[in-house]
């Protein structure tokens, strides 16, 4: 991996993770994911953060060679999830002298997860609290439920460089050539995005910051246009849409569905709606859909009544978006069934549940394949959608 320059005596000692297929057993990641970790060499030495078992032997070498003849002094501990932590053991027998940097949910998970909080070497910190290591200071800033309560971040003064934990992350390995946004925001709505109002009060207290680099636990290092990084941020906390468009998500079993859904498409972009995205919940990830979902200001649902209730992707993709958080959205229905249809008002019912939604009509209902009658009432619901 191409060395990774953070400053003179800081020193970038993670590993891509290629072969990982399934992030946190649930998220597909098509081109793996990095897992971060930092050493400041400073009059004393801290490591920020370990990383996963299953770069174990790895990480503590990019350690021991950036460390050289030295030994650390701290392990300074931003984050409790195995993925970060599970080498705080391994580096605890290695360096017997170093002190372990938390707050005090630190240590009470550091005792769960290994039988041990290291009493005789915790060194506890305060929210606001700081570490001198000589020329360098870092600052403690406790972040909790960003997404776990014990959570916290670094900012070091000097440079205005952010350790910033799970925040400003994104899947892939370090060295993916993609677009920061795409996975940065597929992972912040699946991971982080329920805990938008937690998220909204760490970006107040950087705004006090002078941040001109942020250091993430997975993905890239950012250091340039950190407004915009910071911007992006502020929109998916505050649960606004990046941008104006319609998300058309179906789930269909023969094909009729589907077709409804092209139609309706089509419609949109008849009526001047450039961005028109469809989705097809039987074959996209869920995590996938989501991201969309937030990304958009619009959305059409269009379901097929399966056993008296909803096709499974769609009630594990409604699902999904209550978890999340998803809401001050508006939405337009297309429901599909040969007989007893109830797929419009059962999604209805599910995004009723979620803050700030508002519907439009006509809700479509198809018998088995679309009639002259649906398609006249799909470019209703296109006008409709795009008008409000």
């Amino acid at each position: 991996m191409e060395e990774i320059k953070i400053a003179e005596d800081i020193r970038f000692i993670g590993v891509n993770d290629y072969d990982l297929d399934i992030f946190e057993g649930q998220y597909p990641v098509e081109h793996g994911v990095s897992y971060n970790s930092y050493v400041i060499l400073d009059e004393k030495v801290a490591v920020m953060d370990t990383a996963d078992k299953r770069v174990s032997k790895q990480w503590m070498e990019n350690l021991k060679g950036a460390l050289g003849e030295r030994k650390p002094d701290y392990l300074v501990i931003s984050h409790m999830e195995p993925d970060h932590a599970a080498n705080i053991a391994a580096f605890a027998e290695e360096y017997p002298e170093a002190k372990l940097v938390g707050n005090a949910k630190t240590f009470g998970m550091l005792k769960q997860f290994f039988g041990t909080d290291y009493p005789e070497r915790q060194q506890v910190v305060a929210d606001g609290g700081e570490l001198n290591l000589g020329k360098r200071t870092l600052h403690f800033i406790f972040a909790p439920m960003i997404h776990w309560p014990e959570v916290m971040v670094s900012y070091e003064s000097s440079e205005g460089i952010l350790f910033s934990a799970d925040a400003f992350g994104k899947f892939g390995t370090l060295d993916v050539k993609e677009k920061w946004s795409i996975e940065a925001r597929r992972y912040y709505y699946n991971i982080v995005g329920k805990y938008g109002v937690q998220v909204s009060n760490l970006l107040k207290k950087a705004e006090a910051l002078d941040i001109q680099m942020i250091c993430p636990l997975h993905g890239p290092v950012l250091k340039d246009n950190i407004d915009y990084y910071i911007r992006k941020y502020k929109i998916w906390a505050s649960y606004d849409a990046d941008k104006e468009g319609v998300l058309i998500a179906y789930a269909s079993i023969y094909g009729n569905t589907k077709e409804a859904a092209l139609k309706l498409a089509e419609y949109v972009r008849g009526c001047g709606e450039k961005r028109v995205v469809l989705m097809d919940l039987t074959r996209v990830d869920v995590s996938v859909a989501l991201s969309d979902a937030f990304r958009y200001d619009h959305m059409v649902l269009a379901g097929v009544t399966y056993d008296g209730g909803l096709f499974p992707c769609m009630e594990t993709f409604l699902e999904h978006l209550k978890a999340k958080n998803y809401q001050r959205r508006t939405v337009g229905f297309i429901e599909n069934g040969t007989w007893a249809p109830q797929a419009a008002k059962l999604m209805r019912q599910r995004l009723e549940e979620m803050k700030g939604m508002e519907f439009v009509e006509p809700v479509v209902s198809i018998r088995s394949h679309a009639t002259e009658e649906n398609l006249l009432q799909l470019k209703e619901l296109a006008k409709a959608i795009t008008t409000r």
